[in-house]
Formats: structure tokens, C-alpha cells, sequence
């Protein structure tokens, strides 16, 4: 893939991604489903293809592409009946390095993150005691000469098994010592590679849905001071600012999955027979599904319209809430009509729904969940006062278009950081 420019049309990019992703069809996540394995020979497909360097300039080795065109990928993806959660985070907190990290850290890892020999797609944020609320956590990183020490847990950290790289906030200013809440913050980019067993401990959460999230266990680990991104202290404003382009990804990725879930639901409801004829004859059959088809091209709207606005570097972070919300919810809906459709069918895995039914249900949670969303939406698009949280941080969603998400207590993006 080449850098995006008027003569490259996005169905050049869907078409591509469909034909990588017709090499995995049902059969393969079911089986690593069953089993609970990560997709690795998928992820190291989409690698080779070039579509996890998306957004990497190509002066280190990537694509180039806008943030439209990252979502067309991840959206393709799960159009397909794939499922990017096992690497889309590689593409949304590449910002942090490309914005705040050194020349000398990203002519490093960049090209070989492009080029798939290093996998960046870890982000270490939520905590079991802090959840949404970022500014509390505990997870510290304190200076001792060219080394910071890391001690604490963080939870819901997703892909940390299968990542060599890291992002990681902690905080290096004691939370009384800081003139606001969100000093004291810091973001490392870490080599889990030297610290697996040297400080560091992974344990795999199991969940309902085979999304290869962990809980980390920091004991006295060591670091290179050169691990630190931008200024020390800045950590939280440098998370903050990659929550837009988070929303808007993931609700591309509702997308994909509201469409596949209509298509799939139209076609068994023309196959299958019953009384003598389709199913799909009633209307009570028809109009769950024409519903969820029509809120889905209302969301994807709103998902092309947020990553215009992100691309084109002004403030979205209304229409990046706004759009995960909305594609959240179209996705469920469509789910739902899909499963009800199939019958028991659609609770048999050799069909799928249940599957996607499982996965799609997610982003109701995370990246930022729902309510959270509707607070910052109640608060900065209507005017009506805080409802969460009493601290004073800076106005999230505001600024450029890859400023802050849904707010100061959601940074962490929800229960599964993403």
C-alpha cells in the first residue's frame, strides 16, 4: 500500500482487505476460539500486507494513509467476519510516538513496526483500582539515574503476550505533590521482550470472548530513561490526545460488524423455510433487520464524518463520541436481529452469530463506555453540568482533531483498554 491521495479509491483498499481476509474464513477463528489462541498467522497476513503501517509515514517505511483509510481497513475486516481486535491497536496509539516520541525512538522502532519484526500493541492504562478514572492511578515509574523503576498492576491490558512493545502510563510525581491532577503522569514505551520475568508478569484473563487481554504485574522493573515519551510529566495530554482517533476506528469496526450481521441475517432469512415458505416473508422477521440496516448507514455517516474531521485537523471529539456510541449501538441491534433470525442456529458455533454476537457485544464497554460517552456528549455538546467526577482537567475534545476523548475518567478507554 501506498500513501492515500484523490486518485486512490477506498474500495481499492476494501477489496484487498477482503481478499486477505477470505483466506480466514469461519473455520480458522472458530477453531482458535475453541481453543483461545490469538490469530497469529492473521496478524502476520495483515503485517506483510502493510495494513497494521496504515498510519506510519513512509519516510519509516509505512503507508502513509489517513485516518479514513484506517478505518476502511478495520471496518473491511470485520465486514468479513474477521476480527481486528487482535492488532488494531498498533494503528491508534501510534500517535503517541509519532507526535511526542524522539527522532531517535522512532527512526529506531518505527521501521520495524511497519515491517512487522516488532509488534506495538500493548497499552498499559487501566488498573484494578482507578478503572475509567485515569488521574488515580498507582502504577509508578520513580527516576534512580539513567533507569526508572516500574512498580504497580495494570488490568485489562490487551495483547501484552503477544506484543514486544508496550505503551505504558505511570505516574512519576506523587499525586500531593502535583499543582494539577493531571501532572505527575508519564508514558514509557516499553520492550516487554528484556522484562518478562525480570519484573514483569503476565497473566491472561479469560474472557467471553477470545480477546487476549491480561492483567501486568510490575515488580522493581527497569528501564531505560530513554524509554520515556516526550516530557516527563505530560503522560495523561499525551493519552488524551489519541482518544479520538481510538473512537473513531473502533466505531468503524462496529460497522463492519452491523454489516456483516445484516447480511449474514438477509441471507439465512431467504434460505431457510419454514410453514412452507422463507422466513423472510414476515414482516416480523423483515423490519427488525431493515431497522438495524438503516441506523447502520446513519452511524457509518457519522463515522465518515468524524474521521474527515480528525483528518482534516480539526476538533471531532462530538463527532468521535458520537460515532462510537452510534455504531456501537447499531452493531448490538443488528446482532440481535441477526440471532433472533437464526433461531437456536444462531446459538450453534459452526454459524458464527454466536461468535460475533460475543464480540460486537464489547463496545458497549469499550474502548469508553456508553454512559461515559453520553456524559461527555450531556456536558459538551449540550451545556449541562459534569455528572462524573469532581476534578478539574483540561476540556477534553477540545483543540485539534486528534484532541482528547470522552474526558479525564476515561482516558483508560474502559474495563478492557483496547
Amino acid at each position: 500500500m501506498t500513501a492515500r491521495d484523490e486518485r486512490t479509491d477506498l474500495s481499492v483498499i476494501r477489496e484487498g482487505v477482503a481478499r486477505l481476509c477470505a483466506r480466514f474464513p469461519g473455520a480458522y477463528w472458530r477453531e482458535l476460539d475453541g481453543r483461545r489462541e490469538y490469530p497469529q498467522a492473521f496478524v502476520q497476513a495483515l503485517s506483510e500486507a502493510g495494513y497494521l503501517a496504515a498510519l506510519i509515514p513512509s519516510e519509516y517505511g509505512g503507508s502513509g494513509l489517513d485516518l479514513a483509510a484506517a478505518a476502511v481497513i478495520l471496518e473491511e475486516i470485520h465486514r468479513q467476519g474477521c476480527n481486528a481486535a487482535a492488532c488494531h491497536a498498533q494503528m491508534y496509539i501510534m500517535g503517541t510516538l509519532l507526535r511526542h516520541g524522539s527522532s531517535e525512538q522512532k527512526q529506531r522502532y518505527l521501521p520495524r513496526v511497519a515491517d512487522g519484526s516488532l509488534r506495538l500493541q500493548a497499552f498499559a492504562v487501566t488498573e484494578p483500582t482507578s478503572g475509567t478514572d485515569t488521574l488515580a492511578l498507582r502504577t509508578t515509574a520513580e527516576r534512580q539515574g539513567d533507569e526508572y523503576v516500574l512498580s504497580g498492576q495494570k488490568i485489562w491490558t490487551s495483547r501484552a503476550e503477544h506484543s514486544d512493545l508496550m505503551l505504558l502510563l505511570a505516574r512519576t510525581t506523587p499525586r500531593e505533590q502535583v499543582a494539577q491532577r493531571t501532572d505527575g503522569l508519564s508514558v514509557f514505551l516499553v520492550d516487554l521482550r528484556a522484562l518478562i520475568g525480570h519484573g514483569v508478569t503476565i497473566k491472561p484473563i479469560r474472557t467471553m470472548m477470545n480477546h487476549a487481554t491480561t492483567e501486568i504485574f510490575f515488580d522493581h522493573a527497569r528501564i531505560p530513561a530513554a524509554a520515556l515519551i516526550g516530557a516527563e510529566g505530560r503522560g495523561f495530554r499525551y493519552v488524551l490526545s489519541g482518544m479520538n482517533a481510538e473512537r473513531i476506528l473502533i466505531a468503524a469496526e462496529c460497522i463492519g460488524d452491523a454489516k456483516w450481521f445484516v447480511a449474514r441475517g438477509a441471507a439465512y432469512a431467504k434460505e431457510r423455510e419454514v410453514f412452507g415458505q422463507p422466513i423472510g416473508v414476515n414482516q416480523g422477521v423483515q423490519f427488525p433487520l431493515a431497522r438495524a440496516f438503516a441506523h447502520t448507514l446513519a452511524a457509518e455517516a457519522i463515522v465518515q464524518r468524524a474521521a474527515a474531521s480528525y483528518d482534516a485537523g480539526v476538533d471531532c471529539g462530538i463527532e468521535a463520541n458520537s460515532a462510537k456510541l452510534l455504531a456501537a449501538d447499531a452493531s448490538w441491534e443488528a446482532a440481535e436481529a441477526c440471532l433472533q433470525i437464526h433461531g437456536g442456529f444462531g446459538f450453534a458455533e459452526e454459524y458464527d452469530v454466536e461468535r460475533k454476537f460475543r464480540e460486537t457485544r464489547l463496545y458497549q464497554v469499550a474502548p469508553i463506555s456508553t454512559n461515559l460517552v453520553l456524559c461527555y456528549l450531556a456536558e459538551h455538546a449540550l451545556g449541562l453540568p459534569k455528572s462524573y467526577g469532581r476534578a478539574s482537567a483540561e476540556a477534553p475534545g477540545s483543540g485539534s482533531g486528534s484532541g482528547a476523548g470522552a474526558g479525564a475518567h476515561s482516558a483508560a478507554g474502559g474495563p478492557i483498554s483496547e
